[in-house]
């Protein structure tokens, strides 16, 4: 390949130099001929050497790059980090700025971050173990937790990274509440049970209307514990399956028609009023579907003053959605109770909840149910007036 770019060389050498001498022989002007074979030796030359002229830049031979700027890298980062020189703040990224403020930059860092503890670990980075995160609250909001990462840079500055625990926090306060409420409301029954039966085993035993009254009740608390691990269990599947979308067609007006029927023998079946129109099947699970019906239905039936209607009303919702609600005349719930309706063991009034054989999951149970189908719950209340629960499912679209 070499020689044969010579050849060419040698060519295009040859091409010129008989080109400057038919200007010379044409026009007689020597300095016509010199600039012509100049200008011929400049071409073949350049294109020798590629046919490029290169830009002035660094040396081809190293392909060397100047590194990125700190500043850059972190603000790609979603979580606040800083980079810390000399105990002030050198650099921040937007989430950063927008959780401790605009103005941190070039501030020493305990005035950036005000609190205790991360103060003291970024003044002393090297006392204890450095790796170890900082746990912060109230940082930012009082409900939000920050876990404080940090790490040294080889040039003494450091590198600050913020990790917002708060969900995590939310979830295990949550379990926490809930392992804590449900030992509490099967401990109740179960110390009535074992007070009753104590007394039994005494001389209370032998009197028949004693005997007789003490079965009735622990009848109750039995009956009262069965529904409540019934209901844990219940809820524990349907969170389980909870990612996992329904695939049966579901006809609602026959759903409600079938719960109507199993509810008649209860004491206010008279005073439950439908109003079906026609809608599309929906796709859900029967088995949970109707657990939604008769939660909400049974609460208006407890908590709904007597001989007043408990309305069922189905309807479509657009072309969508299919619209299920239940509307009670009751006393009615007072609006800041309302956001925590769905909560596990959450009561309005825990003693005429108990009372009334309430286990303080059965929203938390339709909640679950409806998200699973990809639905919306809603419940509205005027107090003195009563309650309505409205249920929002999508419609089975036709393939």
């Amino acid at each position: 390949m070499p020689a044969f770019t010579g050849l060419r060389a040698l060519l295009a050498l040859a091409v010129a130099a008989l080109a400057a001498l038919a200007v010379l022989l044409l026009n007689g002007d020597a300095q016509s001929g010199i600039i012509v074979l100049v200008c011929a030796v400049a071409a073949v030359l350049i294109a020798l050497s590629g046919g490029e002229l290169a830009p002035p830049g660094p040396s081809p031979s190293n392909g060397t790059v100047a590194p990125p700027d700190i500043g850059d890298v972190i603000e790609a980062i979603a979580e606040p980090v800083l980079v810390i020189a000399e105990s002030r703040v050198e650099a921040a990224n937007a989430g950063a700025r927008e959780l401790l403020g605009q103005h941190i930059l070039g501030e020493d860092v305990r005035i950036a971050i005000r609190h205790p503890a991360a103060a003291e670990r970024l003044m002393n980075p090297g006392d204890g173990a450095p790796t170890a995160p900082i746990h912060l609250v109230g940082l930012g909001t009082r409900e939000q937790r920050w876990e404080l990462r940090m790490h040294t840079l080889p040039d003494g500055r450091h590198v600050v990274q913020l990790v917002d625990r708060t969900g995590s926090y939310a979830a295990e306060r949550m379990r926490v509440d809930f392992v804590a409420n449900a030992s509490h409301e099967l401990r109740t029954p179960l110390a009535s049970l074992l007070g009753y039966v104590e007394t039994l085993r005494d001389e209370a035993g032998d009197d028949p209307e004693t005997r007789a009254r003490f079965l009735k009740i622990m009848w109750g608390e039995a009956q009262r514990m069965q529904r409540l691990i019934d209901d844990l269990i219940s809820l524990s599947r349907i969170e389980a399956e909870k990612y996992r979308a329904p695939s049966d067609d579901v006809d609602l007006a026959e759903l409600i028609e079938k719960v109507r029927i199993e509810l008649s023998g209860s004491p206010r079946a008279a005073d439950l009023v439908t109003k079906i129109a026609e809608v599309g099947p929906v796709r859900g699970d029967p088995t949970q579907l109707s657990q939604v019906l008769h939660n909400i239905i049974g609460n208006a039936m407890k908590y709904g003053r007597e001989t007043t209607p408990v309305t069922l009303a189905l309807e479509p919702e657009g072309e969508a959605m299919v619209r299920l609600s239940v509307t009670d005349e009751s006393e009615g719930i007072p609006p800041q109770h309302l956001p925590r309706l769905t909560e596990r063991f959450y009561r309005v009034n825990s003693g005429r909840s108990r009372s009334l054989g309430g286990t303080g999951l059965g929203l938390a149970i339709v909640k679950h149910i409806v998200e699973r189908h990809r639905g919306r719950l809603d419940i509205s209340s005027t107090v003195g007036k009563g309650t309505t629960v409205t249920i929002l499912l999508p419609v089975q679209r036709l393939s």
